[in-house]
């Protein structure tokens, strides 16, 4: 299961990771008087407010398509609320149908010295968590990947021990901090890895962590993927579940505790196991057929 953008930053501050404070807004009437309301609040105390507008859909690339606006006053956040509420956001993540957006998220903008890239997963071929970290953020890290396999820095976890400080040294020093920023990694790297294990998550991934002006380190934007076989254990976070971003069919399917993956095909496709299920679809490909899903 995934969550938005505002939700993920929610959990984040209770494991103690700073996040730029932010309100969000649903798609109805007089939702740029909502808009105007809200960035007031969040400009209190602001000499020179800079806010930034987001889509909140479940979809990276949402900048590249015009889901993410810097705004530096308050027409512009109007503006921007009214342009995004409602779009239709198109990109390689949502497909060529795209992802209309229903919810936008305000924030305060945030002083920037440096961006880089964090990511918890789990390495299945080693049973392991594994903290992946570059000075790339900002980019896709596919293509940084591919690219620059060098500016990639991976850290296992071993399960027995945990994280430890020298974990987050190494990461730091990756990173190129200072000995005060390493100090404050520390920190922001524990708590992710808490998250990660403490909430069943299958994949974190903050792009970009920031550095600020005032060495701060703060996640600026936030994707997590929980694992649904542990929902059962965490009814919290089930309740952040936004049915609007699933394809109907899955939704229904997930109703009667079903995995079942919507695909481009016309051949519909009904095994008993996941290893059956992939080796017909591969049977299919093979003779030139298509899968319309994935369903066990």
């Amino acid at each position: 299961m995934n969550i938005h953008e505002y939700q993920a930053k929610q959990i984040l501050k209770k494991f103690g990771i700073q996040v730029p404070e932010g309100r969000f807004l649903e798609e109805g009437p007089s939702i740029e008087k909502k808009a105007h309301r809200l960035a007031v609040e969040l400009a209190q105390g602001e000499v020179q407010p800079v806010w930034v507008v987001k889509a909140q859909v479940h979809a990276g690339g949402r900048g590249k398509a015009g889901g993410v606006r810097v705004c530096k006053d308050l027409d512009a956040v109007e503006q921007a609320v009214s342009a995004i509420s409602g779009m239709i956001l198109v990109n390689e993540q949502t497909g060529p149908q795209g992802k209309k957006v229903h919810r936008v998220w305000i924030e305060k903008g945030s002083s920037i010295a440096r961006e880089c890239y964090c990511g918890v997963l789990l390495d299945r071929s080693t049973s392991q968590v594994v903290m992946v970290v570059s000075t790339e953020g900002g980019m896709d890290i596919e293509e940084v990947a591919e690219k620059h396999p060098e500016k990639i820095l991976r850290v296992s976890i071993d399960p027995l021990t945990g994280f430890l400080p020298f974990h987050a040294r190494k990461l730091a020093f990756g990173l190129g901090f200072s000995a005060d920023q390493t100090k404050k990694a520390i920190g922001f790297f524990s708590g992710l890895y808490r998250c990660f294990t403490e909430l069943d998550c299958s994949l974190i991934e903050i792009n970009p962590m920031v550095l600020t002006q005032d060495d701060h380190i703060m996640a600026l934007d936030a994707k997590f993927g929980f694992d649904d076989n542990a929902l059962f254990r965490h009814p919290e976070i089930l309740a952040m579940r936004d049915l609007l971003e699933e394809h109907p069919q899955d939704v229904e399917a997930s109703e009667y505790g079903l995995a079942y993956i919507a695909l481009d095909g016309n051949i519909g496709c009904l095994v008993n196991g996941a290893g059956l299920a992939m080796a017909t679809m591969d049977i299919i490909q093979l003779h030139g057929g298509s899968p319309a899903n994935f369903l066990m």
